[in-house]
């Protein structure tokens, strides 16, 4: 599909499928998406079953506008009307009580309600033609690595989607920030790709999640699991550059081929023969727009393990490093 100008034929079949109760995968700027109408169960039903999600892991629910995000809660804080006209469309969810209309299996069986406005044309085309908002979790079996190409979605999930829009690379690279505003103080449900700084200059304090809150807890938003994002290589995080060189030596005496995620390029450092290594940038910006990609592609070339150098202790790559670890959980 055209990023930029989405095809309105293309959007059409899409927007019938989701009628008829199937599933589209589609691309946001985070990741792409596996969308079924939010207000028919069945379909969304089918959505926990592509994925082999289970059925108390929340959805996000995905709307055009502010107005239809109220429409799908039953209460609407000021705290979220000041966050949304700020950063929607964008990578920020919002958690309000749900409206007793919305199905309880979009929110996991829960009484809250996800809600964001995706900043990519082709999602709110089909947002818009639909008429009605768009479950949709990343599309991507449970606990692996996101999606963030067509081809991605395809080898994940295959014959479960009746239709993948393929419209290039997401611009992100990871998904949305998840902010409950239920209470008194705007609170952290998942970092991601809204940054913490920004957040804080609308709301003020900001309650963070107890990183080590995972499965014993229930949920009101989705990538709260101790083990998410995945790939299927073993994933270990070292402090150094020296570190990961050691773990991969050792590796490499163990008949294991590794593969190698640092920030920049080692100058003249020497690796084992068929070691794989990816330098994916100095921003967390550059950074995060090719971690997911970079996933898919160690697995692809048939890695058995992944030795990530870890990023700065920085807030600003305090999403990475969420990521990071629970891939490696």
């Amino acid at each position: 599909m055209d990023p930029v100008r989405p095809q309105p034929a293309v959007v059409a079949e899409a927007v019938r499928i989701l009628r008829a109760g199937g599933l589209v995968a589609f691309p946001t700027e985070t990741v792409y998406g596996l969308g079924a109408s939010a207000l028919d169960e069945g379909a969304v039903r089918r959505v926990f079953a592509a994925k082999g999600r289970p059925l108390g892991h929340p959805l996000i629910a995905h709307v055009e506008g502010e107005e239809p995000a109220r429409s799908l809660a039953r209460a609407w804080p000021e705290m979220a009307s000041r966050l949304a006209r700020a950063f929607w469309p964008g990578p920020l969810t919002l958690v309000v009580d749900r409206a007793m209309h919305v199905p309880d299996v979009v929110s996991g069986g829960g009484e809250s309600i996800a809600v964001r406005v995706p900043a990519h044309p082709v999602a709110l085309a089909i947002i818009e033609g639909l008429g009605g908002p768009v479950a949709a979790p990343s599309a991507n079996r449970h606990q692996q690595v996101s999606p963030t190409l067509a081809a991605h979605v395809i080898a994940q999930l295959g014959e479960h989607v009746d239709l993948v829009l393929d419209a290039g690379p997401c611009a992100t690279g990871i998904e949305s920030s998840v902010i409950d505003v239920r209470g008194k103080t705007a609170r952290v449900l998942r970092l991601g790709a809204a940054p913490l700084r920004e957040l804080r200059e609308i709301v003020g304090d900001l309650e963070m999640l107890d990183e080590n809150a995972g499965e014993g807890v229930g949920r009101a938003s989705p990538g709260m699991g101790a083990r998410h994002y995945a790939p299927q290589a073993r994933l270990r995080i070292v402090d150094t550059l020296a570190d990961a060189r050691s773990a991969v030596q050792d590796l490499s005496a163990a008949g294991r081929r590794a593969g190698v995620i640092v920030r920049e390029e080692p100058s003249a450092h020497a690796w084992p023969e068929g070691t794989v290594v990816r330098a994916l940038g100095s921003t967390p910006e550059d950074y995060a727009r090719l971690l997911y990609a970079t996933l898919h592609d160690l697995d692809d070339a048939g890695v058995r393990a992944i030795v990530v150098v870890r990023v700065p202790r920085d807030e600003t790559w305090s999403a990475i490093a969420d990521r990071l670890r629970r891939a490696g959980h």
